[in-house]
């Protein structure tokens, strides 16, 4: 379908067809161009198309000179761009993403294509919106799926910024969850803190470490015997677990545990017992269908049927009167079984037994071939090894609610999980719900965030991060990030500090290690514990910032982490570029990803680019690549011109972090005698469960600067601003980067009226600045300044205006 992001179809495209042998073509109107054509046109790259019950073919021609994005879930060593003959496919499987170019956590059909023709960029989309597995072999100058059932059902999102075409994306299969705002500060996680004591200790030591720390999780440990919706008795006491929780409820903390599908099959188990009653979970011959996972056998619920939705609610419902906890952690949803086949469970001896690693089979199974569904005539090339695709999952034979087949299904599992998670959480206290998923599919952004799954503690599995979340802002699922430090084995302490240094700015971040590795609390060591308060004390700074990106992404599918070619389409040298990464338009990630580095080769797009560390460092780029100093503790953080950045003082936790002063950073081309900039802030009541103006909870900010004839003008216009006046929030501080020129506080004024020199507690001072590269204006080299104005009094719901002669030579 050929939609707009009202519905109607879109008059930027044209489709044709032709009827034998059936191939079909889509073309951009404004200038011919062929975004997608299934004929093989005679030459003997492709084949034309296949249309049978268990085989669907159909390929595209592509131009050579393409640049592809998305078609994931996997980990890309190539980096962003898809790259020619790597292995492309897509069905969800419990397989950690230490593997390459493997099917991983979650299947999301889409790519965009983005072309350069003559300078002038164009970016376009393709989803093909099928939930069995496919293969899709990119070849470079064409692309062909290969998939085991469904139809094809196509979708053509036309940009042509790629910005555009996230927007028309998200329109379509639903716009990314608002995330709380406390959801944006920083996570700790660790499977193996094996009593509350450990996490209390982990929380005190945060604080006494002076690291900004908002979440602390629980993987399974509080569980008894590894079951759902349970506290174990004598590691986590219930008594003392809520006193924990009012503890660090009272401070502004959050608690987060885990859960897996798999209910536990015991007789006295509660969850089980309803869930058996209210005939909730997927069938194989008519009976619950019986796997492993952590509590031993297992069945799992069927998310597809009304009934499991209700029952999965009451029991979140049962668990929060139980552990009032701030969220919840669908982990397993591939969903990953720990046996293949038809299982029963073995007489005679204890399964799991309780000693060894718990993910070995130990039911009595026997392998499945006898359906097609089980053995397809096509096989995918699953766990990146052709696996048969029943294997460690649901039978591909059983059966779902309404006859729904585990074989057309199967990668709409854990999206299934999270939008039934998501409801009961809502209908709780009506607050915002916030859920991390594993496994997800086209739409589960709507709903859920995402982390990485199990990455290695080593500098090529720091690289691949970035990918992976960057990736994730193009299928609508922005709020992502991987595990810091690296989930096992062991990260060197070296590794540590860059890490931190780069998730920090993830849109999710969270430490979270392995039962089996060595404690790597950022705290561990001297030095991670500088580079956190280094790097997370500047986040703290951002969010305001992330927030409102978490507003635009809510409202315009705007990824929060993005590639430099969303802000520079027509700048070919980044469309490859995986080792740096933008927050929003205009805030430039350019960490250190290998061993023993103490500096960092960063590409600069053309334009005034200033240090968020030291303001003082001006990088003018042609369009280049710069060496930049990152000792250990240093991440190079760059904010371009054209931009007003709000921030706060920071604190060490976003409750606190929240209510303190702003400053507004303006930056101008440096030594520029004209320009403007602009920025945007959103701010509301982050427990409510929409994210929205007009509920007389929120407030919308624009904000502007021009330079014009020696005078820099800075206002707001201001939407609902009852919300940010009722808070008392102000704007303490502006600082104008990139001036020229010498300082004039003579001229100042504000909403109109003069501010005589001594007569408030405004205080105007500048700092010139320093250039990797000199500023030229044709005829001598500029200097550039900073000028900033403290002791302001300014309501962030209150518009305002302010302008200052600065002496700028015009």
């Amino acid at each position: 379908m050929l939609r707009s992001r009202d519905g109607k179809f879109r008059s930027e495209l044209i489709f044709s067809f032709i009827a034998d042998p059936f191939s079909f073509a889509v073309k951009r109107k404004s200038n011919g161009q062929t975004l997608f054509n299934s004929s093989s046109g005679g030459s003997d790259s492709f084949g034309e198309m296949v249309f049978k019950d268990q085989y669907l073919e159909i390929s595209t021609q592509l131009p050579k000179d393409a640049s592809l994005y998305g078609l994931g879930e996997n980990t890309q060593p190539h980096g962003i761009k898809l790259y020619p003959n790597d292995p492309y496919t897509l069905y969800t499987t419990d397989v950690s993403a230490i593997n390459l170019n493997t099917d991983l956590y979650g299947s999301h059909p889409v790519y965009m294509d983005l072309r350069n023709v003559g300078g002038e960029p164009f970016a376009h989309a393709v989803l093909l919106l099928n939930s069995n597995g496919m293969d899709v072999f990119y070849k470079g100058n064409s692309l062909t799926y290969k998939i085991i059932g469904g139809v094809f059902d196509f979708y053509f999102f036309s940009g042509p910024t790629p910005l555009d075409v996230v927007d028309q994306y998200t329109s379509f299969i639903g716009r990314p969850a608002p995330m709380p705002y406390w959801s944006l500060g920083f996570h700790q996680c660790r499977w193996g803190d094996r009593n509350l004591s450990v996490v209390e200790d982990v929380v005190e030591n945060y604080r006494k470490a002076q690291i900004p720390l908002d979440v602390i999780w629980n993987d399974d440990d509080h569980m008894d015997g590894h079951k759902d919706f349970t506290l174990n008795p004598v590691n986590y006491p219930r008594s003392k677990l809520l006193a924990f929780l009012d503890k660090i409820h009272n401070r502004g903390m959050k608690y987060i545990v885990i859960i897996d599908p798999g209910i536990g099959v015991n007789s006295s188990y509660g969850v089980y017992q309803r869930g058996i009653a209210n005939d909730v979970f997927i069938k194989y011959d008519g009976e619950p269908y019986l796997a492993q996972v952590w509590p031993g056998a297992v069945n799992f619920p069927d998310f597809l049927n009304p009934k499991t939705v209700a029952w999965w609610g009451d029991e979140i419902r049962r668990f929060h009167e139980l552990v009032p906890v701030d969220g919840l952690w669908i982990d397993m949803n591939e969903a990953s079984n720990f046996c293949s086949g038809k299982c029963t469970i073995p007489k005679g001896k204890q399964c799991p037994s309780g000693t060894g690693p718990g993910w070995i089979c130990c039911l009595d199974c026997k392998n499945i071939t006898k359906t097609r569904w089980d053995d397809p005539p096509y096989k995918i090339n699953a766990s990146g090894l052709q696996v048969p695709i029943g294997f460690k999952t649901i039978a591909t034979s059983a059966v779902h609610y309404n006859g729904v087949l585990e074989y057309d299904a199967h990668s709409l599992y854990g999206f299934s999980q999270a939008i039934a998670t998501h409801k009961a959480l809502q209908g709780l206290e009506g607050k915002r719900p916030f859920i991390l998923s594993r496994s997800t599919y086209v739409g589960s952004g709507k709903y859920a965030a995402h982390w990485t799954g199990d990455n290695k503690g080593t500098w090529e599995d720091l690289k691949y991060s970035i990918t992976t979340v960057l990736n994730f802002g193009i299928f609508g699922v922005p709020m992502v990030g991987a595990d810091i430090c690296g989930f096992y084995p062991a990260p060197t302490e070296e590794l540590c500090n860059r890490w931190i240094e780069v998730g920090a700015f993830y849109p999710f971040s969270r430490d979270h290690a392995n039962y089996y590795s060595p404690r790597q609390e950022l705290y561990q060591w001297k030095t991670v514990t500088k580079s956190a308060q280094n790097a997370l004390g500047m986040r703290y700074k951002l969010l305001p910032y992330l927030y409102t990106l978490n507003y635009l992404a809510h409202t315009s599918g705007a990824p929060i982490a993005r590639p430099l070619f969303f802000s520079f389409p027509a700048y070919k040298e980044c469309y490859g570029l995986s080792t740096q990464f933008l927050l929003g338009s205009s805030l430039m990630v350019s960490p250190v990803l290998e061993k023993g580095k103490t500096s960092v080769k960063a590409l600069f797009p053309p334009g005034s680019w200033y240090s968020l560390f030291d303001m003082t460092q001006t990088i003018v780029s042609k369009g280049q690549y710069f060496t930049l100093d990152a000792p250990l503790h240093v991440v190079n953080v760059h904010l371009y011109q054209n931009t007003i950045l709000p921030m706060q003082q920071g604190g060490m936790i976003s409750k606190e972090a929240r209510m303190t002063p702003f400053t507004l950073i303006v930056t101008f081309p440096a030594g520029a005698r004209e320009a403007q900039a602009k920025g945007n802030l959103y701010l509301d009541n982050d427990e409510l469960p929409e994210m929205k103006l007009g509920n007389g909870y929120s407030t919308h900010v624009d904000l502007y600067a021009t330079l014009k004839q020696g005078s820099v003008k800075i206002w707001s216009e201001v939407q609902e601003g009852k919300f940010a006046l009722d808070k008392g929030w102000k704007i303490e501080k502006i600082t104008v980067l990139g001036l020229s020129g010498s300082v004039d506080t003579s001229g100042l004024e504000i909403n109109g009226s003069p501010v005589a020199n001594g007569a408030s507690n405004i205080e105007l001072t500048s700092v010139e600045q320093m250039h990797l590269q000199d500023v030229e204006d044709g005829v001598g080299k500029k200097k550039s300044l900073i000028v900033s104005l403290s002791g302001l009094n300014l309501y962030v719901g209150k518009k305002f205006d302010m302008s200052m002669k600065m002496g700028v030579q015009g």
